[in-house]
């Protein structure tokens, strides 16, 4: 239990502090990537390690509630499958980043670390610290060539959403201790019912927007602005992911609450299909990625909602290695060819076969073609869905086909016969191309095609007739998808390239009235707020003045008669003291020496004198006792 408890301490510990000094340091930029992917290579191995033991670590944090990190049955699938993902896209990055390798890697293991907390928080606080540091490292690696403009907007844009609705778990946490669960991930179910749904509202809305489930979605298409490696990440096993990833984690409050667990299993089965729409719209390899992305790890939260954890963890595990395949691979053909337009990467395939070959896989596992990953793990969700409502899983069906449509789209593009260049040129829109596909960008994607095709493994077992009917969906929708694509048929609308327009949607009905809000307010502050502060401090002014006069007139006029009278009763008092009682001292002091003198002078040391003084004595005492008798 110790190692394991040193493994799960190290396994975040040490991305975040090797992250750190590069991210902070001036020197060793040409050593950076050897460092982060040697780094990486560690921390895959401690993940495994703590994975095995299933240890728990915790420090005092506050009052009822630690800070601690734990590996359970659910993190122990995912944490591996982060490090081993964390691992490949950096060896990807050691060949296609040239700039800033330094500030670029130290920021790279800084956001692992912070997606690795995130998996293995216990308790609240570990989780904000993980989600918070996971949204910080994003807006700086999305905005890392900040130099263009529009890389440092769409990190602000994705970095505000996010933060916007991350809110959802400072609510949830207040909550959580009104209603007496603490702050434990296991105890939130145990809240009472009133506070249990607020918790519950919290950390949904905190998961769907990192998530990019709806209506938050958008902000995946401002994060393509990124480098192509960030991409692969921040899609695959981390940020996004992890959304998905607490609401698979929280299930048993999902549960308690009714609501939640529909109200999740109804938004992702929609996210499934329009961001699916979406994907299928889009002429950018990156922008269909990012779409599909969100419509994936729909499957995950309906997963989530209709308490199918194992089918949702497999789910986001398989996607995670496809989705990073699919993601380098467009960042290869970026760097070698100056595009992501689909019309500039028809024919990639032949151009590079390893790459072409290892990205057909992932394809054809984001299809959900048997026997590929994606299939077994989308049915797995598919499967309880049907449990739950027929409706339900109509939706999460049409997703899945929708799937094979966007999936088919980048199969047959990548295979297709390019355009004769001599006619029209779609190469270098971007940037000069190099015309070449290196071993470091190549070896990550043959390990991840592997993940693609095989991980499916870890799916829960779905009824044969799902299976079967999911294979025909997928098949015959990529076959469909391979005779209109060519012929120029398959639909694209505009209201689906654009994103379904959440971002202006999101902006008009809540950014404008937000803005007129603050306006309103501004303006009530400088008319009535101001204004009545303004009367306030003149009428405080005029007391002020007054009470002075007062001071002046009155206060002080008293204090100057009270002194001058005190003044003169001392001057009183001392005339009598030298006058009558200096001198009645001086008299019963001169009667004093004169009595003292009287009494000396019997005092003459003769016997005789002596003998006569108490004659005179007894004489007196016998007249005074004879006059007393009488």
């Amino acid at each position: 239990m110790a190692l394991g408890q040193a493994a799960l301490a190290a396994t975040v510990l040490v991305p975040a502090v090797v992250g750190a000094a590069l991210t902070l340091g001036t020197r060793n930029d040409r050593l950076a990537a050897p460092i982060s992917v040697a780094t990486a290579a560690a921390t895959c191995v401690l993940s495994v390690i703590a994975a095995v033991s299933r240890p728990s670590v915790a420090a005092p944090f506050m009052a009822g509630a630690d800070f601690a990190l734990s590996v359970d049955d659910l993190s122990a699938v995912v944490l591996p499958a982060v490090t081993a993902v964390t691992l490949l896209v950096l060896v990807f990055a050691a060949g296609d980043i040239t700039e800033s390798r330094r500030r670029f890697h130290g920021l790279m293991l800084l956001f692992a670390a912070a997606a690795e907390i995130t998996v293995t928080a216990d308790t609240l606080p570990a989780l904000l610290l993980g989600w918070e540091t996971m949204g910080a490292a994003s807006y700086a690696l999305i905005g890392f060539r900040w130099r263009e403009q529009t890389r440092v907007s769409g990190g602000l844009t994705a970095f505000i959403t996010t933060r916007t609705a991350d809110l959802g778990l400072y609510l949830a946490s207040g909550a959580a201790l009104a209603g007496g669960a603490g702050l434990a991930l296991d105890d939130l179910a145990d809240a009472s019912p009133g506070w249990r749904s607020v918790v519950a509202a919290g950390v949904l809305v905190a998961a769907l927007g990192k998530a990019a489930q709806l209506p938050f979605s958008f902000w995946l298409s401002r994060a393509m602005e990124g480098p192509s490696p960030v991409s692969a990440l921040l899609h695959s096993a981390a940020m996004v992911a992890m959304g998905g990833y607490l609401l698979l984690r929280i299930e048993p409050l999902l549960a308690a609450t009714g609501w939640a667990a529909s109200a999740a299993a109804w938004i992702g089965a929609l996210t499934a299909v329009a961001l699916g729409l979406v994907a299928v719209a889009q002429r950018d390899l990156k922008q269909l990625l990012a779409a599909s992305t969100a419509s994936q790890l729909g499957f995950v939260v309906m997963g989530a909602g209709v308490g199918m954890v194992g089918g949702g963890a497999a789910q986001l595990v398989a996607h995670a290695a496809t989705k990073a395949l699919l993601f380098l691979a467009a960042g290869a053909w970026l760097t070698a060819l100056g595009t992501k337009h689909l019309d500039g990467l028809r024919g990639v395939g032949g151009r590079w076969p390893v790459t072409g070959w290892a990205a057909t896989v992932g394809a054809l596992a984001l299809a959900g073609v048997a026997p590929l990953s994606l299939w077994a793990t989308k049915d797995a969700v598919l499967a309880s869905a049907l449990v739950a409502s027929p409706w339900l899983y109509a939706v999460g069906l049409l997703g899945a086909a929708v799937s094979a449509a966007y999936a088919g789209k980048i199969v047959v593009t990548i295979w297709r016969r390019p355009f004769r260049p001599v006619t029209v040129q779609r190469f270098d829109e971007e940037r000069p191309g190099t015309r070449r596909v290196g071993t470091l960008e190549t070896a990550p994607l043959v390990v991840l095609a592997v993940g693609a095709a095989a991980l499916g493994v870890l799916a829960p077992g779905a009824p044969a007739i799902e299976l079967a009917v999911t294979a025909v969906i997928a098949v015959t929708v990529v076959l469909a998808v391979a005779y209109l694509l060519p012929r120029e048929r398959l639909p694209e609308p505009a209201w689906a390239a654009g994103w379904l327009g959440l971002e202006p949607a999101i902006h008009t009905l809540i950014v404008v009235p937000t803005m007129w809000a603050a306006r309103t307010l501004a303006v009530f502050d400088d008319r009535v707020v101001d204004g009545g502060v303004t009367k306030l401090a003149a009428g405080a002014a005029q007391v002020a003045r007054r009470t002075a006069l007062f001071d002046d007139r009155a206060v002080d006029g008293l204090v100057d008669t009270v002194a001058t009278g005190t003044a003169h009763v001392a001057r009183r008092a001392a005339r009598i003291d030298d006058r009558d009682v200096d001198g009645a001292v001086n008299a019963v002091a001169a009667a004093t020496r004169g009595l003292g003198r009287l009494a000396r002078r019997p005092q003459t040391g003769r016997l005789h004198d002596y003998y006569f003084q108490a004659a005179a004595m007894l004489a007196i005492g016998a007249i005074v006792l004879y006059l007393v008798s009488r």
